[in-house]
């Protein structure tokens, strides 16, 4: 596997860069149980959430489709659907670092990649709470763009997301490497525009494939030879 010419590189965010902690379940019933409710299932909300997300269709992180998807998730384990109750509670969670962790490898990769020279920029499918997150989270520092799909109109694997990184970031696609979580939206997406692209899978072992990386730790040795 070999990337030439690059001179920047975006990453995607959830699952990527971060992830919800200890889970979304866990968040979620943490949150209900604030309002009285104290017997439901981290485990049970985890599963219906997976769910939900599979099924979800034209998705463009508007408060009203995360408003869905959330009482979605709770069908069954509350009478009352969270909407009419704590909804905004759990919303203003998710922005807030004590929601997230930051992969243990996202630091010293950002920061070795800067040193060397890449510009670097999130292209994530995110809404409105994105960068106070990435802020408070001490991440937002290292980027030189930011092409957040609620921002930008079209989420990926859209082509006018990947576009708009690119002018952000004053780089042609050709010379821009994505890093991402999952294949649609992340590999394909970039291929489709004109990027390179790496699938990151922390899970993968050594089965995982010649374009799957397993830490961002991977990325600079794939680009080292061409500096």
């Amino acid at each position: 596997m070999k990337f030439t010419g690059i001179r920047a590189v975006t990453f995607d965010v959830g699952g990527t860069l971060i992830t919800p902690w200890p889970s979304v379940g866990d968040i979620y019933a943490e949150v209900a149980k604030q309002h009285g409710y104290a017997n439901v299932s981290p485990e049970a909300l985890n599963k219906q959430f997976r769910l939900a997300w599979k099924r979800k269709e034209g998705f463009t992180h508007r408060r009203e489709q995360w408003q869905a998807l959330v009482n979605e998730t709770f069908a069954g384990s509350l009478t009352t659907p969270p909407s009419d109750e704590f909804f905004a509670d759990l919303y203003d969670y998710f922005g807030r670092a004590g929601a997230w962790r930051v992969f243990d490898d996202v630091l010293p990769a950002l920061k070795e990649l800067r040193g060397h020279g890449f510009k670097l920029a999130v292209l994530s499918n995110w809404d409105e709470r994105l960068r106070p997150l990435l802020s408070e989270l001490g991440l937002i520092g290292f980027f030189d763009g930011f092409a957040i799909s609620m921002e930008v109109g079209q989420p990926k694997p859209g082509k006018a997301i990947f576009e708009f990184a690119a002018s952000q970031l004053g780089v042609p696609p050709r010379r821009i490497l994505h890093v991402g979580d999952t294949m649609e939206e992340d590999v394909n997406g970039a291929r489709a525009a004109g990027f390179s692209a790496l699938l990151i899978d922390r899970k993968a072992g050594a089965a995982g494939g010649n374009e799957v990386i397993r830490s961002l730790g991977q990325v600079l040795p794939l680009l080292e030879k061409q500096l």
